[in-house]
């Protein structure tokens, strides 16, 4: 069980506060509620410019990292389609210099042209050198935009195109910036030798006067159901040919997310794993194959992909996947398998929570889905998944018209 007390600020923030006894440092984690999904089509990648722009001097503090560094901390972030995330780890005894640091970004960034320029310079070399200049580097780009027709999940958190970053302007940035950075729409989490008393006066001395803000309504169109295959071949200078096949799944919310979890883990967990052995090993289709799920709070997908040997065509390695998939859905996979994975997510769960890092994040990722109580009941949700709930949710994912798939081909 993960305790932790919860308190809301008059401007909006809310504030977890997970005590550990154990240790002398605490985590500041601030998840602001704002992602690639809340993107203009027209201007991609501002979310995870920000994540840049955020290390690069606030209203106040003009770097970031050397107070930080002094203090004897350490930080870091990320961003995804579904929101922002950053999050520092400082002495307890220097805990007040962390509140001073996120406080004051969250107040408000400098926003100069230097520095909008010296992240834009960062962040379109990394576009370069991930997604231009590296081996199957465009193939979330190539699979997001077939596999998506409306939702902004059609775009990777790096953005649609790479002149989107390149054209952004000052003031696009400090529009977006007070469009979604803001205490009533972030979750400020903090995990150590810490309690709600001791923290809440410097908590309401750092962050009390923020002025809440009016968050830019989310309004994201629904997906369509997919009613046919789609296919899409490319040929591109790499080692080997790749298939990569997805299917529309549940959202995050839904007790199905739990089971299609479950059966990418029975189809690909491990050398063990039926993909593995059956398609690496017997049939030597692939030297490598995985399934996994995109973890999206909004509708994801599922997906199997896999690097082919020399000679195999992907259309036959394409039928031997949809065989493995048939499998699962008429149900030919045993309680032991199905125990295995089960066994493997709690064990790997409950080890991940012991990091302190990893505790902050949760907890407010929980809340973010409505409640950070969440993060005690999810080994309870995957152990109650049935052989029966494999079956309902495999024969409806598993269909030819919800899939689709990218033939990457290499170079001869």
């Amino acid at each position: 069980m993960i305790e932790f007390e919860r308190f809301i600020l008059k401007n909006g923030l809310t504030v977890l506060i997970h005590y550990d006894s154990t240790t002398p440092f605490v985590v500041i984690n601030t998840l602001y509620n704002v992602g690639a999904k809340d993107e203009n089509p027209k201007q991609t990648g501002f979310a995870h410019l920000f994540e840049h722009l955020m290390f690069g001097g606030s209203i106040n503090i003009p770097e970031y990292d050397i107070p930080l560094q002094n203090a004897g901390g350490e930080n870091n972030a990320f961003t995804n389609n579904d929101f922002t995330n950053y999050y520092l780890t400082i002495p307890k005894t220097n805990l007040e210099t962390g509140l001073w640091l996120e406080s004051d970004r969250m107040l408000s960034l400098a926003f100069t042209q230097k520095s909008l320029e010296v992240q834009k310079k960062v962040v379109i070399e990394e576009f370069k050198q991930r997604y231009l200049n590296q081996p199957y580097g465009d193939v979330s780009h190539l699979i997001r935009n077939m596999a998506y027709t409306i939702h902004p999940y059609q775009w990777p958190t790096i953005g649609k195109d790479i002149s989107h970053i390149e054209k952004a302007t000052l003031n696009d940035v400090k529009q977006f910036f007070f469009n979604h950075y803001a205490p009533n729409n972030a979750i400020l989490s903090l995990a150590g030798n810490i309690t709600k008393d001791e923290v809440k006066p410097l908590i309401e001395k750092w962050f009390g006067n923020i002025p809440l803000r009016t968050i830019k309504k989310r309004s994201i169109p629904k997906e369509p159901i997919q009613t046919e295959k789609h296919i899409l071949t490319v040929k591109r200078n790499v080692a080997a040919s790749a298939i990569f096949k997805v299917f529309h799944m549940s959202d995050r919310h839904s007790r199905q997310y739990y089971t299609t979890d479950l059966i990418s883990d029975i189809l690909s967990s491990g050398k063990s794993s039926r993909l593995y052995q059956h398609l690496v090993k017997e049939k030597q289709l692939f030297t490598n194959i995985n399934a996994y799920i995109s973890g999206s709070i909004d509708p994801g997908l599922f997906t199997i992909e896999g690097i082919l040997n020399e000679n195999i065509k992907p259309e036959e390695a394409e039928k031997a996947i949809d065989m493995e998939l048939q499998e699962i859905s008429q149900g030919n996979f045993t309680e032991k398998e199905l125990t295995k994975v089960k066994n493997k997510f709690e064990a790997n769960y409950i080890f991940s929570n012991y990091d302190l890092e990893e505790r902050a994040l949760n907890l407010a990722y929980y809340e973010l889905l409505g409640d950070a109580n969440l993060i005690n009941n999810e080994i309870n949700k995957y152990c109650q998944v049935s052989k029966n709930d494999i079956l309902d949710v495999a024969q409806k994912l598993f269909t030819p018209e919800n899939a689709s798939v990218l033939y990457y081909i290499a170079e001869k």
